[in-house]
């Protein structure tokens, strides 16, 4: 009797386990690249009501495997140097972008993670169409449905090859978060460069990562220690920003914001990103374009400008991609956090161009 129940358990377990695996390689194949992006809104409504359904079922495995298994990194791989996240990159995507040939109808958006990426794609996406962009289903449905990932293609967005080249200007707009010892670079190029407070960027990337790992996300204590070493995704802040400060002093086809000075003045930097961009705008045209890149206005459309597909971790969560969009977020960091997160990137700048003191003077006391 007592053998009988133990083999029952033990078929009921593998049958579980071979539940979960084909549920993970079917979501997988859903959302892998812009199988998703490309749906119509319906259908990934439709999508998420489907991994809402099975989450109760998936997301024990996962709370046991993250108690069994504890993870401190993010899974990275690394390509010259260069920590990249696993789970949407390769070695081989990393090196395909780097040695991308981009040309004059390339815009490339870049910044650190969690640093106004999806913000400042949507200001030149509605900048190109002077306010009349369309991300409904009778345009281009989403964001990563036309604008390619660079680094993390086909993985993570719509394949580079078939992104569009988006408005009558026929310009196709590039994502990435690669430092500029991996970007490709063009003189034809445009390059728009965004950064935000560190212990901002860090508070934005911890929710982030959350939202995205639910269980499996390595604890806060680890996740700093991650932040703060040079096994975080894309090098430290501090690298990657001063790599990109230089590249703005040295070459005029770069423009280099700060999130918190486009959250000030979005109407002057906007102006001043279409100037970069040599696009004319006019005032009505202008304040379309400040409607439509508004933290209500896509909070309100989140669902469009969603930078990763939906699993059975982020439609279980609590938090959402468009989470606050706040100017200072570094606020919501712990004393003991925020100064260990300062001394680290005044240590990595103390040889840099970058003149975090000018910035972020905080960051220096």
């Amino acid at each position: 009797m007592l053998l009988n129940t133990l083999v029952f358990f033990m078929m009921l377990a593998l049958v579980y386990v071979i539940y979960v695996v084909q549920f993970i390689k079917w979501q997988n194949k859903k959302t892998r690249g812009d199988a998703f992006f490309s749906l119509a809104l319906e259908e990934r409504r439709a999508l998420k009501r489907r991994l809402q359904r099975h989450a109760p079922f998936v997301l024990p495995a996962f709370r046991v495997l993250s108690l069994l298994f504890p993870i401190k990194n993010p899974p990275a791989f690394f390509y010259k140097d260069v920590a990249g996240p696993a789970a949407i990159a390769s070695s081989k995507s990393f090196q395909a972008a780097a040695e991308f040939t981009p040309g004059p109808d390339d815009i490339f958006i870049a910044t650190q993670m969690k640093c106004g990426t999806t913000w400042m794609q949507q200001i030149v996406f509605e900048i190109l169409h002077k306010g009349k962009g369309d991300l409904s289903d009778n345009g281009y449905r989403h964001m990563y449905a036309l604008s390619p990932w660079i680094e993390t293609s086909p993985r993570g967005s719509v394949p580079i090859e078939r992104a569009p080249f988006v408005s009558d200007y026929k310009k196709r707009l590039i994502k990435t978060h690669l430092p500029t010892l991996l970007c490709p670079y063009s003189k034809e190029a445009k390059y728009i460069y965004v950064t935000r407070h560190p212990v901002s960027c860090f508070a934005s990337t911890v929710d982030f990562i959350e939202f995205l790992t639910g269980p499996m996300a390595p604890a806060r204590e680890d996740m700093l220690n991650w932040f703060c070493s040079e096994k975080f995704y894309w090098l430290s802040w501090a690298k990657n920003v001063d790599g990109w400060w230089r590249w703005s002093q040295q070459y005029p086809n770069v423009l280099f914001v700060h999130y918190e000075d486009l959250k000030s003045q979005p109407a002057e930097y906007i102006d001043r990103v279409a100037r970069f961009l040599g696009i004319e705008i006019n005032s009505e045209e202008r304040q379309a374009i400040l409607d439509k890149s508004s933290f209500g206005y896509m909070q309100a459309m989140e669902e469009h400008f969603e930078m990763a597909p939906p699993s059975v971790f982020s439609v279980n969560s609590n938090n959402r991609f468009m989470a606050s969009g706040k100017n200072k977020r570094y606020k919501d960091v712990t004393e003991a956090d925020r100064q260990k997160i300062v001394d680290y990137t005044v240590d990595a700048l103390k040889d840099a161009s970058y003149p975090i003191n000018r910035f972020y003077p905080d960051v220096t006391v």
